[in-house]
């Protein structure tokens, strides 16, 4: 097993180009299913769920080319409708299989979804509004058998703006009959990139960045190629490094435009920051100043950095409240963070921080995906080694934090146990 050693308190300096996004391109990979032809998308990273959504397409039928950052999927051959166990089980962005291939092959399997344990993330909104298509939901004990041969559009109303129940009606509205609306719809970057690629692909979606989109149904799509956007996710943890660490840092490839609400708690705690195009500078002097935060659907602060803004706020000159209002068990990583000296009192769903500095090092386990990354950057700002194990959550979706991290002159490696 591998694990990662830090060795703190060392400023950054120096650039880092930012990854394609992880919630951005597993979508668009299952998009792609829609049509029977060619899809190249380009600045694609690679990360571990790219690589295990890549062998459940292969194990529909499907086959590819990834080189570097360019993928070219070829769907032509799917064939099964059953998503493989294994791979199912190993990440949550698989039940957003559902909806493509209802859409194109009438019917689909696939067990329960796995990925970090981070919250209940019930999928009961997924399978719910895939009914109100005509699609008809058989829950096994080891899985859902969902079929729909005649998919009409329809009215869609989500009583919670849920990112995957909506990418999900809106891949399989743009294979049915009719139009088909969604009110109460996510509005993350994510989902926006989703519509876009849909669009390209010889869909039609309106509303594009509000709570109400309309899909009208095809019957054939056109091959397509597209560009994921940077991961606004791996830009916020970098920025996050820098504010516990201290130095200045450029972030390119960034998608800054979907970043206001990311942008502004990181100007409140004090760090300076100048945002154009595609890149981000960031400067900071000192210790963050404390933070009062509370997560919701985009374009709130997102619960994806939460566990980020936990690890700046133990290393803030004062007190600091971090309130998580979508994943109720985002707070798992702040019981390791107590064991780098963080003082953290947690009450419900919301975490209260008493900032100390310098942090003292020890050995942490990632817990999940984004709680690993915190684990990292509060090393950063811990005296001594840290060791944070359970790397493969951060495989998941940085495609090589100690190489970005080094790259700015922080003291990080991946070592083998």
């Amino acid at each position: 097993m591998s694990f990662i050693r830090v060795q703190g308190l060392k400023s950054l300096q120096g650039k880092i180009e930012i990854q394609g996004s992880k919630n951005a391109v597993l979508p668009i990979m299952a998009a792609a299913l829609l049509h029977k032809g060619m899809a190249v998308i380009k600045n694609v990273p690679r990360i571990q769920d790219v690589f295990c959504m890549l062998e459940i397409l292969k194990a529909l039928g499907c086959s590819y080319q990834f080189e570097g950052h360019e993928l070219t999927l070829d769907t032509r051959d799917l064939c099964s409708y059953k998503v493989p166990e294994r791979e199912g089980r190993q990440m949550r962005s698989s039940v957003m299989l559902l909806g493509p291939l209802l859409g194109r092959l009438h019917q689909a399997w696939t067990c329960y979804p796995g990925g970090c344990v981070i919250g209940k993330r019930p999928i009961d909104l997924h399978l719910s509004a895939l009914e109100k298509l005509g699609a008809k939901i058989e829950p096994k004990e080891d899985g859902i058998f969902v079929t729909g041969e005649r998919l009409s559009g329809t009215d869609v109303h989500l009583l919670f703006p849920s990112v995957g129940a909506t990418e999900n009606v809106l891949m399989a509205g743009a294979a049915a009959r009719g139009t088909t609306r969604i009110f109460g719809a996510a509005k993350e970057p994510e989902i926006q990139t989703l519509c876009d690629f849909l669009n390209r692909l010889g869909a039609k979606v309106c509303g594009i960045g509000t709570d109400v989109l309309t899909v009208e149904g095809k019957n054939t799509f056109q091959d397509v190629e597209f560009t994921v956007p940077g991961d606004r996710i791996v830009a916020g943890t970098y920025l996050g490094a820098v504010m516990a660490a201290g130095g200045e840092i450029c972030l390119t490839g960034v998608p800054v435009r979907h970043m206001e609400g990311t942008l502004d708690v990181v100007r409140k705690t004090g760090c300076q920051v100048e945002a154009w195009g595609e890149e981000i500078r960031a400067f900071m002097r000192g210790r963050p100043l404390p933070v009062q935060v509370c997560t919701g659907p985009y374009p709130e602060f997102s619960t994806d950095l939460q566990s980020v803004m936990l690890s700046v706020a133990a290393v803030a000159e004062g007190n600091s409240q971090i309130q998580e209002n979508v994943f109720e068990e985002r707070f798992a990583t702040g019981k390791e963070l107590q064991k780098l000296g963080t003082q953290i009192i947690i009450k419900d769903r919301t975490a209260f921080v008493t900032g100390r500095y310098p942090l003292k090092g020890g050995e942490v386990y990632a817990l999940d995906l984004r709680g690993g990354a915190a684990l990292t950057v509060a090393g950063l700002a811990a005296e001594g080694e840290s060791r944070i194990h359970g790397c493969f959550y951060i495989c998941r979706g940085y495609e090589d934090i100690c190489r970005d991290l080094s790259a700015v002159g922080a003291r990080v490696s991946m070592e083998e146990e």
